[in-house]
């Protein structure tokens, strides 16, 4: 395992200030890079094993000083001439910036913080990062953070090192913003983002990229042009609050006679979709919703003739789409639906057996995913709104995360460079709208910046937010890399941006 010990982070820090120093190649000349790749095939992987193996959950308050500090050490290892810690009114997040001396300059985006993990629902224990035999797939990292996002994280570095290893020199400068709460919606990384030196920085670059494992099983890569937003809050129903029910959990035989939070809070729900819990049904909530162009149109309908609707249904481990739709209709969703989701409910008893008990308090985890031309400060209003006319007034809204959904164009030079790098091997990359899922992309793609932002990486894993989470690193599938074709990704996608 390499050495990271603070010698180690001071020499990665001098070998970064010798960038400089280093003669420039282009890109024919690449073949000694490929070789460092090869050679530091086990480096690479251990230093992804470690990072996983460093718990930082935001929601629990787990480990996000430390992981912070270990993020710090991997970038100056890498090459960072500056890798800074930057505190927020939440988690810390971290700027930094590598100058190599090139015309262009490019921006970073990562995260350092994972999703929580119930060990008992794990084959291989979550921290322990073990490399297991995945068939159909072959040698993965199994562990919380192996796909999201370290283990593509870790690929992104592991080409800085490549170059570096070979003597070349860096085609672009970087700057990269990180943070720590991004599984809790992002509530303080504007506050990193928006720093006035890091606007600065962030105002020189070309674009934003994410490292990532874009591969499905199949071979395919879609690139996405922008996500949805995201509203993450808790309703919360109470006796106190409501004035009814108990004030505190009784014995539930008086049900009879007393009033129940907890089904107020089913109610509530209810009242928030159709009714069949598909589509939400809160009042104006369409309202500035922005149709699909017919470019983006044309988008879905290439994916829907290429994908394979059966690898998606195996992937997601489903066996029908909503209302039955046929595979076209039901996939558009994801790019133009917004959502209402419950990400769990909480109330009084939820141990082994059963217990005759009447709880005074429920809770409810919401999601709401949005699309153009939503805002979160509109929404909101409506969600109150709506649930305030219906009776359900004293249903609290805790509101986590939140931020507006953002879009980048199909000629931004991230998205350019993109799709010349993945033809480069002879993938022929979809174009989709916007990802269903969400981050906190607006930051760049919206006034000041405008910048173009992205996804990008060889390689496949799977598992994000869910038990086993993987990350390929010796490929058994000839469709799809492992972790030396996806470094090897990262390193021509950077001599891309170059040109």
């Amino acid at each position: 395992m390499p050495d990271y010990s603070r010698r180690a982070v001071l020499k990665g820090a001098l070998a970064g200030a010798a960038y400089a120093a280093l003669p420039s190649f282009g890109a024919e000349d690449l073949a000694p890079v490929y070789d460092e790749i090869r050679k530091r095939h086990d480096e690479a992987v251990q230093r992804i094993q470690h990072w996983i193996r460093q718990p930082t959950i935001a929601a629990e308050n787990v480990g996000s000083e430390e992981g912070l500090r270990l993020m710090i050490e991997l970038l100056r290892d890498a090459g960072f001439q500056r890798a800074d810690r930057i505190g927020t009114d939440g988690k810390p997040g971290v700027f930094a910036t590598l100058d190599a001396g090139a015309p262009r300059t490019f921006g970073l985006y990562f995260m350092y913080d994972v999703k929580q993990v119930d060990p008992a629902e794990w084959s291989s224990p979550p921290w322990e990062a073990r490399l297991v035999d995945k068939p159909g797939f072959g040698k993965a990292i199994v562990g919380r953070g192996a796909v999201n996002q370290k283990g593509p994280e870790g690929a992104f570095l592991a080409a800085l090192h490549a170059i570096r290893g070979a003597g070349r020199k860096l085609p672009v400068n970087l700057v990269l913003v990180a943070e720590g709460e991004e599984e809790i919606g992002s509530p303080h990384f504007p506050q990193v983002v928006r720093r006035p030196e890091v606007m600065q920085a962030l105002a020189k670059c070309a674009g934003i990229t994410m490292p990532s494992a874009a591969q499905e099983p199949d071979g395919e890569v879609t690139i996405n042009l922008g996500a949805k937003g995201i509203i993450e809050c808790e309703l919360v129903a109470s006796g106190e609050k409501w004035g009814r029910g108990p004030a505190k959990d009784i014995h539930s035989s008086l049900r009879a006679a007393v009033d129940s939070p907890s089904f107020h809070l089913v109610k509530a729900l209810d009242a928030l979709v159709t009714t069949d819990g598909v589509d939400p049904a809160i009042d104006g909530w369409f309202e500035r919703v922005r149709a699909l162009s017919p470019a983006e149109q044309k988008m879905i309908d290439t994916a829907a003739q290429r994908l394979s609707e059966d690898t998606k249904k195996k992937q997601y481990g489903v066996r029908r789409w909503v209302r039955d739709l046929p595979f076209r209709p039901a996939w558009m969703r994801l790019a133009a639906q917004p959502t209402v989701n419950i990400e769990g409910l909480v109330g009084g008893y939820t141990g082994q057996g059963g217990k005759t008990v009447l709880p005074h308090r429920a809770v409810a985890k919401l999601d709401f995913r949005l699309v153009p031309d939503m805002a979160v400060d509109d929404c909101l209003k409506k969600l109150r709104a709506h649930l305030d006319k219906r009776g359900f007034a004293d249903v609290e809204i805790n509101v986590g995360g939140a931020y507006p959904p953002n879009t980048s164009a199909a000629d931004a030079p991230a998205i350019r460079a993109e799709v010349a790098t993945y033809r480069k091997y002879g993938i022929d990359p979809l174009l989709w709208p916007r990802l269903g899922g969400s981050w906190p992309g607006y930051l760049f793609t919206e006034p000041p910046l405008r910048l173009g932002a992205g996804h990008f990486g060889l390689g496949h894993g799977s598992g994000a937010h869910a038990p086993d989470e993987y990350y390929v690193v010796e490929s058994a599938n000839p469709k799809i890399q492992g972790l030396d074709g996806a470094v090897k990704s990262f390193v021509d996608y950077l001599y891309e941006l170059a040109s």
